[in-house]
């Protein structure tokens, strides 16, 4: 069970990763320091849209529309924090033989 949830763990650290890398990179577009032009940078964007955009769907119904400013990623990060949690606890639980 411990492997589970260190498996789960390295997960929601890529996850974290894709996220912070998709706010930074369309930051850099939105202030035109790199150009979608390159061939690079534009597949390199629309990868990490691939994979962000599923996770930002559901948060952007429930969010009311702020304009430019999206909230969704920092939705995100504090979610994929709030599961960490859980699992180190979880994980503690299950090593120390203590009832959840």
């Amino acid at each position: 069970m411990l492997t589970i949830i260190q498996i789960l763990q390295v997960l929601l650290d890529v996850v974290w990763w894709i996220v912070i890398a998709d706010f930074v990179l369309s930051i850099l577009i939105a202030f035109n320091v790199v150009n979608t032009y390159n061939g690079f940078v534009r597949s390199l964007y629309d990868g990490i849209q691939r994979l962000c955009q599923p996770m930002y769907r559901p948060i952007r119904r429930i969010l009311p529309n702020t304009g430019a400013i999206d909230f969704s990623p920092a939705v995100v990060l504090i979610l994929i924090g709030i599961i960490s949690i859980v699992l180190n606890r979880l994980a503690l639980n299950i090593a120390y033989g203590m009832p959840m």
